[in-house]
């Protein structure tokens, strides 16, 4: 740090910024200022300097000629950053069934501050629900997602100025759709490359792209396969099945299962 003392007014100036993070014009010797304190034992003023950030409290500057100038760092009070807790009731659900969150916010006022679940959409988070805290921070959001598909959501805390936000990501909410499925086995070529084994994870679909990637669901079981061949060519069923698909799932020879496409 780079000082220059003007002797007629008694007064230092500090031309660098220094480890105070400050600059600018402080009173000379002329000044009531607290003793500094000796090299070879006390605070440091770096470690004063670090203090006096947090509390607003002087800090002493001795100056090589022996001059002691005093500063009052700027207070920079810490701002408390509320806590979030959420618990959604289902991460499975068809469409038209509502995904509810609830849970807590904690911080240091008391004041009611507005909550808000987003949906991940693209790039962009977009709000979906929002709610007020009511008694000791607690909210309760509802969301009906009126597609089928993954969807995932956080609960994000407003806060403006002094306020703090706060964010929780809740992961992954999967919507299904129901749809009737058979199976088929045998070997031979697929409609999108390959042969098909007993133990070809996949499924036919006439419309889905080939490689297109199928989420389904039935009772607790879960498989994600690829669409892999073309069919069923019988009204009314909308996917085949592979040997494999069906064994994981636990799936007979007809009926409804749960899809994200």
């Amino acid at each position: 740090m780079r000082r220059q003392l003007d002797l007629r007014s008694g007064r230092v100036t500090l031309l660098a910024l220094g480890t105070l993070g400050l600059g600018g014009t402080y009173a000379g010797a002329g000044a009531a200022a607290p003793a500094a304190q000796a090299s070879t034992g006390g605070t440091s003023s770096n470690d004063a300097s670090a203090e006096a950030r947090q509390t607003g409290a002087a800090v002493v500057i001795t100056d090589s000629v022996g001059a002691a100038a005093t500063a009052l760092a700027p207070s920079h009070p810490l701002v408390a950053v509320p806590t979030v807790s959420a618990t959604e009731t289902r991460r499975n659900l068809l469409v038209g069934g509502s995904v509810s969150v609830r849970g807590a916010v904690e911080s240091a006022g008391s004041t009611a501050r507005t909550v808000a679940l987003e949906e991940r959409r693209g790039h962009r988070w977009l709000t979906v629900a929002h709610a007020r805290t009511q008694r000791l921070g607690r909210y309760r959001l509802r969301f009906k997602p009126d597609a089928p598909g993954t969807v995932k959501l956080r609960v994000l805390v407003a806060g403006a100025g002094a306020d703090a936000r706060a964010r929780r990501t809740l992961g992954s909410v999967n919507v299904y759709r129901q749809a009737f499925a058979s199976w088929y086995g045998g070997g031979g070529p697929l409609a999108c490359g390959g042969t098909l084994t007993s133990s070809t994870l996949g499924v036919a679909s006439k419309t889905l792209p080939c490689g297109t990637m199928v989420r389904i669901r039935l009772g607790r079981r879960t498989v994600r396969v690829p669409v892999i061949d073309r069919g069923p060519y019988v009204a009314g069923r909308e996917f085949d099945l592979t040997a494999a698909t069906k064994r994981a799932l636990g799936f007979g020879d007809l009926g409804t299962i749960w899809v994200t496409t």
